[in-house]
């Protein structure tokens, strides 16, 4: 099918798709499965895929990443490029923005425009559920999440497809955020939510626990996170930034996205690699070999295991694949000329 619309676009008009086209099209059951496959794809080798490229603009020291991916089979070539403007949230914006192009592989022309936004927070969202279904106990039902933007929305809804989750607790370093997302998220649930004091009665005894800060510095503590917990971390995405302490870092069973990303990326692995808490060996592989079955993940009920998402390009273009595919099925979307 995706060959049919590559050459339709090709011949035709490309296509751009809006965010509220994306949604319309993306639901996070779908997305989840999609995101196995782009995993597997990337750790099985069937992805050329380079380290995001990334400047920093402004005197705020803004984000610009550049992410490009090739897929092999379906054959499929894109880029991401997406921002983080912290001091949006003054200027009534959102602090990520991103752009999603596809093009045809054999020709390199244009075939579709996509909104990034969301698909970059659901596919994010998704990859943890994927970690969260192959590494997690199998009867882990007490969720903590840390942080109350997008994110949090996004992973409670995803975590939801692949555990039974009863019972919910939240916290962010702003109450008001906190007790709003608790609120909201009662009412779209049904579940008990409880907006906590501080992260440390937020992960007591939390099963699994996602870590979807902006913040630069460590938001939980060593000592509270419980034997057997699983932990998403999604924040933190620069090599001086940080969401977890190095002692939790080394205890837990480390798993990455992509090993070489995260070796230069991921301030929670670079920054305890330099202070000699542990080496480059201390990742125990990447989440695409636990599904392709090439690394053995969860070991034991006690066991912490970790996996640290610093996103991926395959992950983007194989979502943006599926939103134009559901697309052009559904008449969704606006052809345009350049």
């Amino acid at each position: 099918m995706w060959a049919s619309i590559v050459r339709k676009m090709r011949d035709d008009m490309p296509l751009f798709l809006s965010e509220q086209d994306v949604r319309r099209v993306l639901p996070m059951a779908d997305l989840i499965q999609a995101m196995t496959g782009a995993l597997s794809g990337f750790s099985g080798g069937r992805v050329s895929q380079p380290v995001r490229t990334v400047l920093e603009v402004g005197p705020e020291r803004a984000y610009f990443g550049v992410m490009p991916a090739v897929i092999a089979e379906p054959a499929a070539m894109g880029a991401k490029l997406v921002t983080v403007y912290a001091g949006n949230h003054l200027r009534n914006l959102t602090s990520h923005l991103a752009t999603i192009i596809l093009m045809d592989p054999s020709t390199g022309a244009l075939v579709a425009l996509l909104d990034g936004r969301y698909i970059t927070e659901a596919r994010t969202a998704a990859v943890s559920a994927v970690s969260v279904d192959r590494l997690a106990r199998r009867n882990a039902k007490r969720l903590a999440i840390i942080g109350t933007g997008v994110q949090a929305t996004s992973h409670l809804e995803a975590i939801r497809l692949v555990r039974t989750i009863t019972d919910v607790r939240v916290w962010s370093p702003n109450p008001a955020h906190c007790e709003e997302f608790a609120d909201t998220a009662r009412l779209h649930t049904g579940l008990p939510v409880s907006a906590m004091a501080d992260s440390a009665s937020a992960v007591q005894d939390a099963d699994i626990v996602a870590l979807v800060t902006a913040s630069p510095v460590p938001v939980v503590r060593d000592e509270d996170i419980a034997p057997g917990t699983h932990i998403c971390a999604v924040g933190a995405c620069r090599p001086t930034q940080r969401e977890m302490p190095s002692a939790l870092v080394a205890r837990a069973r480390l798993f990455v996205d992509s090993r070489d990303a995260a070796l230069v990326e991921a301030g929670d692995i670079v920054l305890p690699i330099k202070e000699g808490a542990f080496g480059a060996d201390h990742i125990t592989g990447e989440l695409g070999a636990v599904v392709l079955g090439q690394c053995e993940g969860r070991r034991s009920e006690e066991e912490i295991t970790l996996f640290k998402s610093l996103g991926m390009a395959v992950e983007d273009v194989v979502a943006a694949q599926l939103a134009v595919e559901r697309a052009v099925a559904n008449g969704l979307g606006t052809g345009f000329s350049l």
